[in-house]
């Protein structure tokens, strides 16, 4: 077997297959273990206890599945045409929904391609060890990408391609093919810092470095229960995930276009108003998110996001009265539910306010500092 020409065709496979960038690595992550455990040790990874439950099996491939010598890492472009981030994010009446959501569910889409990789490998080489995995097993997938030559890591933690931003998604085929590896790829942010001045929650602590607990992607799909009051007015209109740190990368400027059409947004989900998202019963949002990344939070953590979101939104008496009638399914909705209308009601006074003779206004909010001081 002449391993080059085989990674070779494994590349032109990989492209055949749908993915734009195939990179062949061994599994050593060793300088990566003090990191991760320097991360897990601050707590950084809040309550996705399943992060320090595996330790470093993420960071040793080999141990997953045994016999591993080499990681295939593939990439996935998913940004689609007429994305509309800004639009969405300049009108807080609207749902902002992380881009990678809006479409459907690239988990198994993405796996079953790798296994199609893997049997097509097969068919050329015989029997041999493969396992396809897309963020179904505890594995560092960014490193493992960018020592295959994928991108560098950014200092907002995701991978970055020259010509693909951070608009795409991983996958790994770990096998026992001792292939010749790609040479790895090479910082290219240079002194910009623009993602971790622009997180609205600081949650980017250092280069490459995220505490979830601040992140508003962490905020809104893995933690289950209360949303910190502190972090409510930040998160604005994001209900589901958080796309800031990268729409102000200089390298998501021009990326490609997705050609995968299932990565395409849904009508029903995209710069949808808070108030018609916020309308559906549990069955309306099982059905508009079926087979979608969305559906795994759940409805009542649905309309929780939504609930921070229209507190954060424009006055709006119908915003009220949605929240008014929504109270009562569960303990923890109607604690965001309240704070959405304290600030409801908050929004109204003030445009009740600013109507005053400037005389009058001043002396109002006088009157308030001292009501709130007081209190």
């Amino acid at each position: 077997m002449n391993v080059n020409q085989l990674a070779e065709n494994i590349r032109q496979w990989g492209r055949e297959l749908g993915f734009q960038h195939i990179g062949i690595t061994d599994v050593d992550l060793s300088q990566h273990e003090a990191l991760l455990q320097k991360w897990l040790d601050n707590g950084y990874h809040g309550e996705m206890d399943w992060m320090a439950r595996h330790g470093m099996m993420r960071a040793r491939p080999q141990e997953l599945v045994e016999g591993t010598v080499r990681v295939i890492s593939a990439r996935m472009n998913y940004l689609p045409p007429d994305a509309g981030f800004a639009q969405t994010l300049a009108d807080p009446s609207l749902a902002y929904i992380s881009r990678y959501a809006l479409g459907r569910d690239y988990h198994k889409l993405i796996r079953n391609r790798l296994k199609k990789l893997g049997e097509r490998i097969e068919a050329e080489v015989g029997k041999y060890g493969y396992r396809p995995f897309v963020d179904s097993a505890p594995v560092l997938e960014r490193p493992l990408a960018e020592k295959a030559g994928l991108g560098w890591t950014g200092k907002h933690s995701l991978l970055l391609s020259e010509d693909a931003g951070s608009w795409f998604f991983l996958g790994e085929l770990l096998i026992d093919l001792p292939l010749p590896v790609d040479p790895p790829a090479q910082d290219k942010c240079g002194k910009c810092v623009a993602c971790m001045t622009s997180c609205p929650t600081g949650a980017i602590v250092g280069e490459t470095v995220v505490d979830a607990r601040r992140c508003i992607s962490y905020l809104t799909i893995e933690l289950d229960g209360i949303i910190p009051e502190e972090f409510r007015e930040a998160m604005g209109n994001r209900i589901y995930g958080c796309d800031d740190c990268q729409l102000v990368c200089p390298y998501n400027r021009a990326a490609e276009l997705t050609q995968e059409t299932d990565f395409h947004s849904r009508e029903s989900l995209a710069q949808q108003p808070l108030t018609v998202l916020f309308s559906w019963d549990e069955n309306t949002f099982l059905k508009h998110t079926e087979g979608s990344a969305i559906r795994r939070i759940g409805h009542e953590k649905w309309r929780r996001n939504l609930s921070v979101a229209m507190g954060n939104a424009p006055y709006d008496p119908e915003i009220i009265a949605q929240l008014e009638a929504a109270k009562g399914s569960s303990v923890t909705l109607d604690e965001h539910i309240e704070w959405a209308i304290r600030k409801q009601r908050q929004r109204r006074q003030d445009m009740a306010i600013e109507v005053l003779p400037s005389s009058t206004k001043r002396l109002v909010r006088i009157i308030q500092k001292g009501l709130s001081r007081d209190a």
